[in-house]
């Protein structure tokens, strides 16, 4: 009885045994991941990137994980300065991913170190790049885009109001050339450089007063071009008014004096026609006329002087001989 009882714990013991072998030399690799197995530090075999169960051996091999995913690399934004030295904060980020899991662990052992690496490489690169172009450069996206100028705005501006200085790249170019630069310096640790952008690009605080200080003289210029061409227009449109109102009103006293002769030239004839007829009808037209003169001469205060023969004096003559 106590042979067998020896024997099941034994056997049981033993079971034990192979059950934490075969668990410490078995493992799995994922399909997000690739392994690389070391013994005694060292790397042993290829890179296994395939999903599966993999075996190895227990207490010697040493499975090393690394992401075969794209991963991401974020930037701090740094202050550097620009060709014509201006200094701005730049903000990077970019894309990698492990391509030979061999190299990455013989020089980097892990992603936290890494990333420190990537922040050396690619924050040195994209300091240089910055301060061998000048800001215009590293603001505009491309060399193709046209000046924007307000709408209905003619020339005549001075200084550089509305007018952009010439580029030669702009910034997406300058991101290509950081990427290019970056790849060849990152490609012996096993990585291969993705995709590299400026996340913000921005100005300290001396810069952006200076700049806010020259948008609002370009904007009290444009203002000004815009009321000095309203009071050009609003003079042309008087003149024009002026203009024509004297033309109305000159065209309207032709008129009027055209009608007036006419109507005189009428009257006269109308008076000839009446008054002409016999000897009585003249004397009895010289006479209203004369009446006439009297009403329009004589006043309270006037004092006439009229000599014996004066045609005027003959009919104040005859109302005496009436008499």
């Amino acid at each position: 009885m106590n042979k067998f009882r020896l024997t099941s714990c034994f056997a049981i013991v033993l079971f034990l045994i192979v059950a934490i072998v075969l668990s410490l030399s078995c493992y799995t690799v994922d399909m997000t991941e690739q392994v690389i197995i070391t013994r005694f530090g060292k790397p042993i075999g290829e890179t296994i990137d395939t999903a599966g169960l993999r075996f190895k051996v227990p207490f010697i091999d040493e499975v090393n994980r690394f992401e075969k995913r794209i991963m991401a690399w974020d930037g701090q934004a740094n202050e550097m300065p620009t060709k014509d030295k201006t200094y701005i904060l730049v903000d990077t980020y970019a894309r990698w991913k492990i391509v030979d899991a061999r190299a990455f662990f013989e020089n980097l052992r892990d992603e936290r170190r890494a990333l420190s690496r990537l922040d050396d490489i690619l924050g040195s690169e994209t300091r240089n790049t910055i301060a061998r172009h000048k800001l215009i450069e590293v603001i505009r996206t491309t060399k193709d885009r046209e000046p924007e100028r307000p709408e209905g705005l003619s020339s005549g501006l001075s200084g550089n109001v509305a007018v952009l200085p010439p580029i030669t790249k702009g910034r997406v170019v300058l991101e290509k050339e950081i990427l290019e630069r970056s790849k060849g310096k990152v490609k012996k640790f096993g990585i291969e450089l993705l995709d590299l952008r400026f996340k913000r690009i921005n100005y300290n605080e001396t810069v952006r007063r200076r700049i806010y200080e020259r948008m609002i003289s370009e904007r009290a210029q444009i203002a000004e071009l815009f009321r000095s061409e309203g009071a050009g227009e609003a003079a042309k449109i008087l003149g024009n008014m002026e203009k024509e109102l004297k033309s109305i009103s000159s065209s309207a006293y032709k008129k009027i004096q055209i009608t007036k002769g006419d109507a005189d030239a009428k009257a006269i004839k109308i008076y000839a026609e009446a008054y002409d007829q016999d000897a009585a009808s003249k004397s009895f037209y010289e006479f209203t006329r004369t009446m006439e003169t009297f009403e329009n001469t004589l006043g309270n205060d006037t004092m006439l002087i009229l000599s014996t023969n004066s045609d005027l004096f003959k009919y104040l003559k005859g109302l005496d001989s009436d008499e």
